[in-house]
């Protein structure tokens, strides 16, 4: 039996580069695709297609085209060629890179839109839309922010939330503001065309197709449900035009108004998957309707909204085939030192600089694919993690196994591996390729299969750490230095290259650069899952004569990942610095110089720049504050600290304040803190306050007060 895969990930917006958080998902994809092509000589076969794309339609690609005086398609374009050397630099093989600016695209998109209006779910209404007057132009969507109407996060997208991901109308926005000239838009009356997704056969079918077995992760079923609510009373219609002037594609039969972007990109993967197969002569419709084909789709939790919802209803009610076999993968942000990648704060990567600093983009492959799972769950990237986990792992344990017995294979042996394994050392490769349950090698590809690549590097570990073992137990440097000893030298040395090559097998999805190497020093064949399991273990490298062996990596320098991380911008004005200060004013220098030695508490031991930085200090506003019954010290404290909810924070302040003193005040709150549970209840971060050494003698208490211009979620740097 064959699978026929066709794999897409997000398209990238073309009016910037690539950004780590890109990187992340389509390495994700890529060790899938990769896996999956492994399977060519297993009992089920898999053909796969890997295709993406730039998303080139919009206002801000027009907007930015306008500002450099060139066409939106030469800007595009500029764009669409930086692509190769990032996706090269990090071994991402896509079969087919192409553009929602295509002919394939639009002959597509105006092919569902007809179908969908044939359907009877397009209609018109004329609906006020906010509109710049600064600017002499109506607003899309991405074009206008605001505060989210359901859980009131600031800066938000006139189309969804990418703090809870709700999806909403540009006018639910609360306080609106034109992302081009900062003014607030007003409404005029425009006629719109509009996709009726509140159809009760939207819902009907929604609701089936979310609920089909292996669709989707469970928590997504649950997560796109509410939004469906429980008879599609939560569904709305979809406002699918734009009003010219706009670059994108032409609504059919309509002057003057063209597709919003959020519906021409999705059918970009198709348009992508069709350009490649004229290029190569594979029947495209007759792929489509294979009941062997399906499309495997990887993408990030912020666009869910119209993955999960729009795309299916459109696809489906335009008698798309692809619709049926579609599945969604959902994955998590990548964050940084466990903050949201920001370049003015300094917790941003540039995947250019990372390659720049001639890092090995297998590091990276390896690290973030040792922290991914099937679960919808954030990544957080750490240097000091990064580090310790490729040298421990990629160095220490994996490729140590060639450096430390290939160079007896070629000096003793002319390189010629042994005919024959010894019990002992069977075992011992027997003993690294099983587990608990059996072969290794069926729990790790179930394991890629189902996206859990963190589980399946750890077991392919394991088998590293048995390998190491027999290795360390045999010492082939002793066995080296006594002449009756050659056999077992040969022996335990070729033992050891055979479950180098497994483990190299086992980690090509991961490290197929290495791999490459790896194969050209054993003198091997493009590897394939079978090669793991049965008589292909030992039998290939029995008896072969073998190349030199060359270092496979070095290690990873600290300094290097140091370089790696965006330098903070500073502040353009005094106003911006989230200065510090206490709530009264300064001492001058002669209260200062007089006051007693015993008032002032010594410097505590010196700590150093990375000691600071993982304290996350964060400007917080008091919206509440009340006394604790039974507690004679504690004020409990609501504090909004930017996060779009308020934390609950006790402090011994009560002897210097009153809780009406404090409210609507800003303070300083130490974010990262652990939450405390206490008798009267969790507390979660530590506000700062200033005091003498001796509390007792000098009971003086002063909350920290950031001076005005500071808001709420501002870190102190």
């Amino acid at each position: 039996m064959t699978r026929k895969l066709f794999v897409t990930t997000a398209l990238p917006y073309a009016n910037a580069a690539f950004h780590i958080g890109h990187m992340m998902e389509y390495i994700q994809a890529d060790i899938w695709v990769r896996f999956q092509r492994m399977q060519r000589d297993a009992g089920t076969q898999r053909v796969v297609h890997f295709v993406g794309a730039d998303d080139t339609h919009g206002t801000p690609i027009m907007i930015a085209a306008e500002k450099e005086g060139v066409t939106p398609q030469e800007f595009v374009a500029k764009i669409a060629a930086g692509r190769a050397q990032y996706l090269d630099g990090f071994h991402i093989a896509f079969d087919n890179w192409h553009s929602t600016d295509s002919p394939e695209n639009v002959d597509l998109s105006q092919s569902i839109y007809r179908r969908l209006r044939d359907n009877g779910l397009i209609y018109t209404k004329t609906v006020d839309r906010f509109y710049d007057t600064a600017k002499g132009m109506f607003l899309a969507d991405r074009n206008i922010k605001g505060e989210c109407p359901v859980c009131h996060a600031k800066d938000q997208y006139g189309d969804n939330c990418e703090v809870c991901g709700a999806a909403y109308q540009p006018t639910e926005l609360i306080n609106p503001y034109s992302v081009f000239t900062g003014s607030t838009p007003i409404l005029k009356p425009s006629e719109q065309y509009f996709f009726k997704l509140s159809d009760p056969r939207c819902f009907q079918f929604l609701k089936e197709w979310l609920n089909t077995p292996g669709r989707l992760q469970p928590e997504m079923v649950n997560k796109v449900s509410e939004w469906l609510g429980e008879n599609g009373e939560k569904l709305a219609d979809w406002d699918i035009s734009r009003d010219a002037p706009y670059f994108g594609i032409p609504i059919p039969d309509a002057p003057g108004k063209f597709f919003y972007v959020w519906l021409d990109a999705p059918v970009g993967y198709l348009a992508s998957l069709k350009n490649y197969f004229e290029k190569k002569g594979i029947d495209y419709e007759a792929f489509l309707n294979d009941p062997a084909a399906e499309q495997v789709h990887f993408i990030g939790k912020d666009i869910v909204s119209f993955h999960l919802l729009f795309w299916p209803a459109m696809l489906n009610f335009s008698g798309h085939p692809i619709i049926d076999k579609l599945k969604v993968n959902v994955h998590g942000h990548l964050t940084v030192n466990n903050e949201k990648m920001s370049k003015s704060r300094g917790t941003g990567i540039s995947p250019l600089r990372y390659l720049d600093l001639k890092m090995n983009p297998e590091w990276l492959r390896y690290y973030l694919a040792f922290k991914l799972n099937a679960k919808v769950e954030d990544l957080d990237f750490t240097g000091e993690d990064f580090v310790a986990r490729v040298n421990s792992d990629l160095i220490g344990k994996y490729v140590n196994i060639a450096s430390r017995c290939a160079g007896f294979i070629a000096k003793r042996f002319d390189g010629k591996l042994a005919s024959t394994l010894s019990d002992d050392a069977k075992q011992w490769i027997a003993r690294a390729l099983n587990g608990e349950h059996g072969e290794r090698q069926a729990s790790i590809a179930a394991n890629f299969e189902a996206r859990e690549f963190g589980k399946a590097l750890r077991e392919i570990m394991e088998v590293a750490d048995v390998a190491n073992r027999y290795v360390d137990e045999n010492k082939p440097w002793i066995l080296a230095k006594d002449e009756t000893k050659t056999a077992e030298l040969h022996d335990v040395c070729t033992a050891a290259l055979i479950l180098f090559r497994q483990l190299t097998i086992l980690l090509s999805p991961v490290l197929p650069h290495v791999a490459a190497q790896v194969r050209a020093f054993l003198g091997d064949d493009a590897y394939s899952w079978d090669d793991t399991q049965g008589e292909r273990v030992t039998a290939p490298l029995l008896g072969r004569t073998i190349n030199a062996y060359s270092h496979l990596m070095q290690r990873v320098d600290a300094k290097m990942v140091e370089d790696l991380f965006d330098k903070p911008a500073p502040a353009a004005t005094p106003a911006a610095e989230t200065a510090v200060t206490t709530a009264e004013p300064a001492a001058p220098a002669a209260a200062v110089a007089t006051a007693e030695a015993s008032d002032i508490e010594p410097l505590a031991p010196e700590i150093s720049i990375d000691d600071f930085t993982k304290i996350d200090l964060r400007v917080a506003k008091i919206v509440n504050c009340e006394h604790v019954e039974g507690a004679g010290k504690l004020l409990r404290l609501t504090l909004d600290v930017g996060e779009g909810r308020y934390r609950n924070v006790f402090s011994g302040i009560k002897s210097a304040y009153q809780p009406e003193q404090l409210i609507g005040k800003l303070t300083v709150v130490v974010a990262n803190l652990a939450p405390r549970k206490m008798k009267f209840g969790v507390s979660e971060g530590m506000v700062l306050c200033a005091s003498a050494q001796d509390e007792k003698a000098n009971p003086g208490l002063y909350l920290l007060e950031p001076v005005s211009g500071a808001q709420p979620g501002m870190r102190i740097r």
